[in-house]
Order: C-alpha cells, then sequence, then structure tokens
C-alpha cells in the first residue's frame, strides 16, 4: 500500500511538472503575453460538459484536448467547477495540447444576484477555493468573479458588488503570494450599457480595486454582415482607449447556418487585433441549445438516464465533430495567427477611464462610489427611484434580440433579452441543475 501511495505521489508530481511546460500568460497594459514576450490571443472554446466539473475527468480531457489542438485552440473557459476535485490530469492533458484556461470562480449556488445584490463571506470563500485550486497551474489564464450578473440595464448597481468581489480576490491572490492570474468579469452585451460597464470595472484610481480583464459575451455577428451590419465597429470604438485586455469570453452566433465564424477574422484580423485580445467560441458539446461543435453520440429522449447521460445528450466519450461548423471554425483559425507586438516593445500608456456618471433610464452608478465590503448587501429602491426592481429594460444584441432566450446548457450561461420573463427562465434552468 505504502509503495503504491509513493507511486502515485510520483505520477502526480510528474504531471504536475508537465503542465508546468507551458509559459504563463500575464496581462500588461492592455494586452496580453506569455513568458517568451509574444502577445497572446485567444481561440478558444467555451467547455462545460456537465454541470459541476468537466475537468477531473483526465482520460476525457485527454480526449477532448486532442482534437481541440487539431481544431486549432488554444483556451478553454470553463463555468463551474469543484474546487475539491483533483484537477492536475486535466490541466496537464490541456497544457500539452497548448491550451490555457479561463475559470468562473462563482457557482450556481455562489454568483451574485443582480435583483439584489450581496458580497458576503460564503461567497468570498468559495471563490477564494477555486483561486486556490487552480492558481498553482502555468495554464491558468484568469479568473471570472462573475458571467453576466448585470443582464439588464436596471440591474446595473450590482456592478458595485462585481467590482468588490475583484478587488477582495485580487487582495487574497495578493496575500497568499500567488502568481498576478488576472481577475476579471464576462458581461453580457447589453446596448444601452455600453460602455459604461466595462468602463466602471477598469475606472478609479486605485488598480487595486479594479478588474484585470474584461471578457463580453457578444452574438451580433450573424451570417452575411461587416464591421459595420454587425456593430462591431462601434464595439471597436468603445475598447479604443481600454486600459486593461478585452477580449470576447462568448462568441459564435447560430441564427444563420451553417456557421461560418467569420466574426473571427475579423476579431483576430487587422480591424480588431490591435485592440481585442481574441474570443472564446460558444460551445464545445452539442446540447439542445445547438451550439456545439462535437458530439459524443446522437441525442436520446431527455428522459433517458444512464452513465454520462443528462438532458438527452451523452456527456463523454470519443468527440466526433459536429460538421460543417467544426471544420469552418478549423478553417478560420487556421488562417489567423496575429503577432501583435512584443512586451520588450510594448509600453503602456493608456490609462483607466474616467467613472461614468449615472444616466436617466440608464446606468444607475453614479462616479467612483465607494465599493461594498464582505457581508453588505444592497438596499432596493422603492419603485420610482432609479429602481433596479421591478420593470425589465434594455436592449440585448445578436441572438439576444427574441422576446425570451436562454441557452440552457450545462454552463448555466444565458442571453437575455431585455424581458423580466427571461429571468424566470434561466432562474428555473438554475433550478434544475441544482
Amino acid at each position: 500500500m505504502f509503495a503504491k501511495s509513493l507511486v502515485t505521489a510520483a505520477l502526480l508530481a510528474n504531471a504536475a511538472l508537465t503542465a508546468a511546460k507551458l509559459s504563463p500568460i500575464s496581462a500588461v497594459g492592455s494586452k496580453f503575453f506569455n513568458g517568451n514576450g509574444d502577445q497572446f490571443f485567444m481561440k478558444g472554446i467555451a467547455y462545460q460538459l456537465t454541470p459541476a466539473d468537466p475537468l477531473i475527468d483526465t482520460e476525457q480531457c485527454q480526449r477532448d484536448a486532442s482534437l481541440m489542438k487539431t481544431l486549432g485552440a488554444n483556451a478553454i473557459r470553463v463555468y463551474h467547477v469543484d474546487p475539491n476535485g483533483d484537477h492536475t490530469g486535466c490541466m496537464t492533458a490541456f497544457a500539452d495540447a497548448g491550451i490555457y484556461l479561463l475559470v468562473d470562480l462563482d457557482t450556481f449556488n455562489t454568483a451574485i444576484d443582480p435583483i439584489v445584490a450581496s458580497w458576503n463571506q460564503t461567497q468570498f470563500d468559495a471563490y477564494a477555493k477555486v483561486m486556490d485550486a487552480f492558481a498553482k497551474y502555468d495554464n491558468t489564464l484568469g479568473y471570472f468573479v462573475g458571467n453576466e450578473v448585470i443582464a439588464l440595464n436596471n440591474q446595473s448597481e450590482a456592478a458595485t458588488y462585481v467590482k468588490a468581489a475583484a478587488r477582495d480576490l485580487k487582495a487574497y491572490r495578493k496575500s497568499k503570494g500567488y502568481r498576478e492570474i488576472p481577475v476579471g468579469y464576462s458581461a453580457a452585451d447589453i446596448a444601452e450599457l455600453r460602455p459604461m460597464l466595462q468602463n466602471y470595472l477598469s475606472c478609479g484610481s486605485n488598480a487595486s480595486e479594479s478588474i484585470d480583464m474584461f471578457g463580453l459575451n457578444a452574438y451580433e455577428w450573424c451570417g452575411d454582415v461587416n464591421m459595420q451590419t454587425s456593430g462591431y465597429d462601434t464595439l471597436n470604438e468603445f475598447a479604443s482607449t481600454y486600459n486593461v485586455p478585452i477580449f470576447f469570453s462568448e462568441t459564435g452566433c447560430i441564427t444563420a447556418r451553417p456557421r461560418t465564424f467569420a466574426d473571427q477574422s475579423a476579431i483576430l484580423g487587422p480591424e480588431m487585433n490591435k485592440l481585442w485580445s481574441g474570443a472564446i467560441v460558444y460551445e464545445w458539446i452539442a446540447e439542445a441549445n445547438d451550439y456545439g461543435l462535437i458530439s459524443y453520440g446522437p441525442p436520446v429522449s431527455a428522459t433517458v438516464t444512464g452513465a454520462n447521460i443528462e438532458g438527452g445528450f451523452s456527456r463523454a466519450g470519443t468527440p466526433t465533430p459536429v460538421s460543417p461548423d467544426f471544420s469552418n471554425l478549423q478553417a478560420q483559425w487556421k488562417t489567423l495567427t496575429p503577432t501583435g507586438v512584443a512586451s520588450s516593445a510594448y509600453k503602456p500608456t493608456l490609462t483607466p477611464p474616467p467613472c461614468p456618471a449615472s444616466t436617466a433610464g440608464g446606468w444607475l452608478v453614479d462616479g467612483d462610489v465607494k465599493l461594498p465590503s464582505v457581508g453588505q448587501t444592497q438596499q432596493v429602491k422603492p419603485t420610482g427611484s432609479n429602481s433596479e426592481t421591478a420593470t425589465a429594460t434594455g436592449t440585448a444584441t445578436g441572438t439576444a434580440a427574441s422576446p425570451s432566450s436562454t441557452k440552457g446548457s450545462a454552463n448555466g450561461g444565458k442571453e437575455i433579452t431585455g424581458m423580466g420573463v427571461g429571468l424566470v427562465a434561466v432562474m428555473l434552468g438554475f433550478m434544475y441543475w441544482l
């Protein structure tokens, strides 16, 4: 038994060393760089096979990482993990394939509530445990303190709680002596909140209270469009003076078939790559939402139960590319190899944006307000005083433009439309996975 334990420990140690071979990524100014000084651009995939944690099945990760390498991916985004799980095997598998990880720190139970926001000790402890679990891996690229917490413009006061979470997790990272893995936020693309939300999260004179990176979940580029008709020219304008790395933390419209992923040519091409650091395409696994790039077998009835079957879809096995989506994305990425600027030649000059003032019927946070402390809960205003309760307003974009829409996947990600019923749908989706 003792000898077996020694062998197991040796294998784990060797796996950790293997995972360390991939050069760590750091955020400098508005760009990402690897350890060789090369600018880093994401070609990423949203990866959440199960609602709990897709990074504990080493053999499955090896199969998926191998195919992702063929696809041309260099990053994955995972929305929910179990911090108590053993992730070394999966992190090694992805590192061996040249793939980095963006991981969300929250769970279904600890995410910041946009209706009555809070930032409490339970949330902080849960987020910190995820950071503890992934800080040791060189291929951990970044952490998100929230995903689409604010889905409507009258929820924007919750941004102070998102920023407080980033502040406290950055302080925790420093207190533990961890590598400065960027801490950021992944935002729903709400037209009325552009660019106030992204600017607010990075504004202020105290960098310890601001995010290190900003991700945007945008599905505007659908079918035969261009920079102007898709609205990406507007996104480009709002990113032109942004002082931290900005990228698409979800993208990949499905309303026009087949998916050509022409937006990747814009994002990673000369029109945008001077400002944006790449994109995460939604998503890896085929589910009922029809975004999947691969499948693990034909769908079955949603009532069927069995090993690795949930919601009518297999969640493990040999990944088979979905045609022509997989090959279309592969073809796009193969031709897109931005080099950017070397870190040795890059001197950051952009400064934090001004903290935005509140606007009637739009952004509700007025300037550089004091952030909540741990244990503080949002005081809901009475109806009629810039209330963030009652009616839901706002214009979401891309595939979110239908009256009520949710991706309905294992990650709990959502595309909200500015309709109150959308929130109900999302919460029901969350309850399904609890």
